[in-house]
């Protein structure tokens, strides 16, 4: 779905018609239907179809009749019928494709009720069309405030201003009933025109907007689906889908419409499965179903006294074990036939480049410098318990002669073998000072240590 103008560039880059919705081939719009009988001329003497189908603003179409044999071809903008004034529009579909389309929405061609095409726009009306609709967007913001100061359980989704500007629809959605007619007083006043409030569904509101659904592609009521079926969770419980909300709503926050899409595909399916309640009956207990592998015609059972340990068994197999019980026989065990399960080996691949990883741009973390001031730990003892060694200190003595190579300060923490060897040293110097204070030394007869203990004798 693109015009010639939405090719992509030469980079790649898609180049886009910046048409805002107004396409003039009418080949990127919402809805849009192929004419593939163009190329083809009607058999002789058989007059045009004279009904023509015209787009407006976000998908809404509408048929009238060319009463004046215009010669009109797609992409044309036109003055149609309104009421009151008139409206502008594009021509969206011509031809007998237009018959067919009438048909599908079951509207009868041969109908007053169809309106008439003036003539082709001017360039006076485009002015005036391009003009208001330049103005929707403010307009919009504008009437949800009015609605939240009067305190409406509405949501005004869309505004759509009529072509010459003498009528402006608001399109909203409410879960109820709401009174509006203090709300359409207002805006009469603010935007002097007359006004129109139409309520539509939380689906059409969703089609008119359009959107990127959770595959990565347009919404289908958007491009093309036109009916709204009613889905149930009956569709994904039989497609064994996970019964959350958040996956399984979609735009419009009802069930996704692509829910039924492939519902009867896997209805035809299960009848060939037994039943999902069948209980099988052996001579180790009875069985119950806990899986069933639709693509691959599988079946997962497990006892009822042991429910960690599932068993695989084909439709084949569970289909004759349900003959052997209505014969009332029991078979011996699920064993003798369940499948054994290969596990493949999970083919782990590393990329070099590091492009699959999620933080390849955040920047590294910086490593903290270590501290020059901050002394070593010993490896595997923690500096503050008991078992850590004491800072040593190394004392200078005559009978130590290598400590005075040794700096006269207070040794850093060491290795538990470096430890060791400075306290076996430690213990050796004492026990060498110990020996040098006991040993004897020579007798000197000058010296006042040897002179006998003066003791206090009485005087002559």
């Amino acid at each position: 779905m693109a015009c010639t103008s939405c090719s992509t560039s030469d980079g790649g880059a898609p180049k886009g018609c910046k048409n805002n919705g107004t396409c003039g081939t009418d080949s990127c719009n919402k809805l849009t239907v192929f004419d593939w009988l163009s190329n083809m001329s009607l058999p002789t003497g058989q007059a045009p179809f004279d009904c023509v189908e015209i787009r407006f603003k976000n998908g809404r179409k509408e048929f009238y009749r060319n009463t004046e044999q215009l010669t009109l071809s797609i992409g044309d903008i036109v003055a149609t019928e309104a009421s009151p004034g008139h409206d502008i529009g594009i021509v969206s579909l011509t031809g007998e494709l237009v018959k067919i389309q009438m048909k599908k929405k079951k509207i009868n061609p041969a109908s007053n009720d169809i309106g008439k095409i003036y003539r082709k726009a001017s360039q006076k009306d485009i002015d005036v069309w391009s003009k208001v609709r330049d103005q929707e967007e403010k307009i919009k913001v504008k009437a949800r405030e009015f609605a939240i100061f009067q305190k409406l359980e509405m949501k005004i989704s869309d505004v759509e201003y009529q072509g010459d500007g003498t009528k402006i629809s608001f399109y909203y959605t409410a879960e109820d009933r709401i009174d509006f007619r203090i709300l359409i007083k207002d805006f009469a006043k603010e935007f002097n025109a007359r006004i129109e409030m139409k309520q539509i569904g939380f689906r059409q509101e969703a089609s008119r907007l359009g959107g990127i659904g959770s595959c990565g592609r347009e919404l289908c009521c958007s491009t093309w689906l036109t009916d709204f079926r009613s889905v149930n969770t009956s569709a994904a419980r039989y497609q064994q889908l996970s019964l959350n909300p958040q996956k399984l709503a979609g735009q419009c926050g009802k069930l996704k419409c692509c829910l039924n899409y492939e519902l009867d595909t896997y209805m035809d399916a299960l009848k060939e499965f037994p039943s999902f309640d069948t209980k099988l009956v052996t001579e180790k207990g009875d069985a119950i179903c806990q899986k069933q592998d639709i693509f691959r015609g599988l079946m997962w059972f497990a006892y009822t006294n042991n429910f960690a340990n599932w068993h695989v068994l084909k439709i084949e197999q569970v289909k004759e074990i349900i003959a052997e019980n209505k014969e009332k026989n029991k078979v011996s065990s699920l064993e003798d036939y369940a499948l054994e399960v290969i596990v493949e080996p999970q083919k782990d691949f590393n990329n070099a480049m590091g492009q699959e990883s999620l933080t390849r741009f955040d920047q590294p973390k910086r490593k903290k410098r270590p501290s020059k001031n901050r002394k070593p730990n010993p490896a595997g003892v923690a500096p503050n318990s008991p078992n850590a060694p004491r800072a040593e200190r190394i004392i200078i003595t005559k009978n130590n002669p290598e400590a005075a190579v040794a700096p006269q300060k207070d040794s850093v923490l060491r290795q538990e073998g470096e430890v060791r060897s400075d306290n076996a040293n430690r213990n050796r110097n004492r026990s060498k000072n110990a020996k040098n204070r006991n040993r004897k030394k020579p007798n000197n007869p000058d010296s006042n240590n040897n002179k006998p203990e003066s003791r206090n004798e009485p005087k002559e």
